[in-house]
């Protein structure tokens, strides 16, 4: 699926930044403080220059000039200390907050439903996660100071030419107010074409992604050519879209800057007036000029942080678009923890849809503890979400589903996955060993516990082939490594665990009929205690079960067993 288009984010979207910024707020009001001061030391330098000219040469006063040269060398030296000091400090706090917006927003990922997963495209949400984050990190870190500190000194240079003389105040501001309107035209103009470079970018993102995932098929069907003409199009429209940024970026600068140079010789011819007539001096001339080239350059530079802030505007928009997604599955305010699974599991009146469709309708079972318990059924009949409820991946839009008596939405959501342990018909594998792979976020786990596991899960005679044997990497996705072999890979790191209630979905799909037996024998030898609950299509597999559970037209039937082995 496509996402639309996000809305042009309007300013307001900066507050959302609070909920990051209020643990740092102390430390950003000290940041505040010491911007004001090197802004002081700043604004201080035209003064002096203005002392200079009227009491030490005009008057000839060496003393004076000597006063005067270290008064200026003080005010340089401490205001480029203090800001040194204040752009470090800032810099490190805003690497801080998005940090934990970055961290704020993978929990959050980590939280929605897999069926998020499956419509949103791949690309842009891989765009959103790095370019825009960055986008935001590189505004806070940088840009959102300088706007601060030019704000600061336009108020100050504001200030200190009223007080110097406030009828060429107007002469040299009476142009502002057109700047500031082409600033403001130019901005909008800017955060549109903004948001459409963003959008092209992504469609790149997922066409690289849809041609490397599928690169099989694009090589078995020949269709690289197609793929390349897919990308060329989409580069097309990106490149048309950055080409529209960049006029409209320089047009952004030029056309205000243009205004801002006539205000600037208006201030020249007017103040030179005044000097000619004896109703100025030259100090207070350079000073107001100095003033003047200071209230310019901090609109000046507003406008050329107008990129900046636009893209932060379109990035902070996409990300809390992602903020602002609901997850399906939501944890009680107040679970039940799950120390162990001692009973049975009950489906009792489950409704599920996909869609419109229903998938199971009004469907109850019992699944007894300590069971081998097979699931069968046509594909489309709802194997695989019942093994989506029992680990709480969705939930029924009717009935409910219990352990030991509880239903699953009471239940801790840690202590569940904990407990109950799901292994997919398609396992993901990380680009690390076997062993890593196998002891996954099980930081506890020593060599022998590895080892055991992945003998358990039928891996030895892979292993004993293997050069560096557990230490092999698996590749990108586990491609290194037979689908066969990425299962039994994934069942081992379900064992190592030890669950209480451990699903497999289609584990032996793979595997030829002998190896199947090895692998079911070594699930009931590594946890003889647990309930193993198997979604197969295999009669095999199905015949070694102590139940067979039919999954068909919505709804679940116990099938007689007529022998259970192992």
């Amino acid at each position: 699926m496509t996402p639309p288009p996000p809305k042009i984010a309007p300013w307001s979207t900066y507050k959302r930044l609070w909920p990051w910024l209020k643990p740092y707020a102390p430390r950003l009001v000290l940041v505040l403080v010491g911007s004001l001061l090197a802004t002081g030391l700043t604004l201080a330098q035209p003064w002096i220059s203005k002392l200079m000219i009227d009491e030490a040469l005009m008057k000839r006063d060496w003393d004076m000039l000597v006063k005067i040269a270290a008064l200026m060398m003080g005010a340089t030296v401490g205001g480029f200390a203090v800001n040194a000091l204040v752009s470090y400090r800032y810099v490190s706090l805003s690497a801080q907050m998005l940090f934990d917006m970055r961290v704020g927003l993978l929990r959050h990922l980590q939280r929605l439903s897999l069926r998020f997963y499956g419509s949103f495209r791949l690309g842009d949400l891989m765009s959103r996660l790095n370019s825009d984050v960055s986008d935001v990190q590189r505004v806070a870190g940088d840009t959102l100071l300088s706007v601060l500190s030019n704000l600061l000194f336009f108020a100050g240079s504001v200030g200190m030419m009223l007080w110097l003389d406030w009828k060429l105040f107007l002469v040299g501001t009476v142009l502002v107010p057109l700047a500031v309107i082409s600033f403001l035209h130019f901005q909008r103009r800017m955060t549109n074409l903004t948001r459409q470079m963003r959008e092209r970018g992504a469609d790149i993102g997922s066409i690289l992604a849809d041609t490397i995932l599928g690169m099989r098929t694009v090589n078995a069907l020949g269709a690289e050519a197609h793929e390349a003409d897919r990308f060329a199009r989409a580069n097309g429209g990106f490149v048309a879209a950055m080409l529209k940024m960049q006029t409209t970026s320089f047009l952004t600068g030029a056309l205000p800057g243009t205004i801002v140079t006539a205000s600037s010789a208006a201030v020249i011819l007017y103040g030179g007036k005044q000097i000619i007539d004896g109703t100025m001096t030259i100090g207070a001339l350079v000073a107001f000029i100095t003033y003047h080239g200071r209230l310019l350059a901090p609109v000046q530079a507003l406008m050329g942080l107008t990129a900046s802030l636009a893209t932060a505007r379109v990035a902070l928009a996409r990300i809390f678009e992602l903020f602002d997604t609901a997850p399906e599955v939501v944890e009680a305010p107040s679970p039940w923890p799950l120390a162990g699974v001692t009973r049975e599991i009950r489906l009792e009146g489950v409704t599920m849809h996909h869609g419109r469709e229903a998938v199971l309708r009004d469907a109850s079972l019992v699944i007894p503890a300590g069971s081998l318990t097979a699931i069968i059924g046509q594909s489309g009949a709802g194997k695989s979400t019942l093994a989506d409820m029992l680990v709480r991946f969705v939930d029924p839009v009717e009935g409910r589903v219990t352990i030991d008596g509880t239903d699953l939405r009471e239940l801790s959501l840690s202590d569940l996955r904990a407990r109950v342990l799901l292994v997919d018909q398609a396992p993901f594998l990380f680009n690390t060993s076997i062993a890593e792979n196998i002891a996954f976020a099980h930081r506890d786990a020593s060599g022998e516990d590895i080892a055991a596991a992945a003998s358990a899960a039928g891996l030895d005679t892979l292993i004993a082939r293997l050069p560096e044997g557990l230490a092999t990497r698996t590749g990108e996705r586990g491609l290194a490594l037979s689908t066969g072999e990425r299962h039994r890979v994934a069942i081992a790191r379900a064992l190592l665990r030890q669950p209480d209630v451990l699903i497999l979905d289609e584990p032996t799909a793979a595997l030829d009929e002998e190896t199947e037996r090895t692998v079911a024998l070594g699930l009931r030898r590594a946890l003889p205690h647990a309930t193993l609950l198997v979604i197969t299509h295999k009669p095999a597999l199905a015949d070694m079960a102590d139940h067979v559970i039919r999954l068909e037209h919505g709804q679940t039937r116990m099938e007689p067993q007529v022998s259970a082995h192992g």
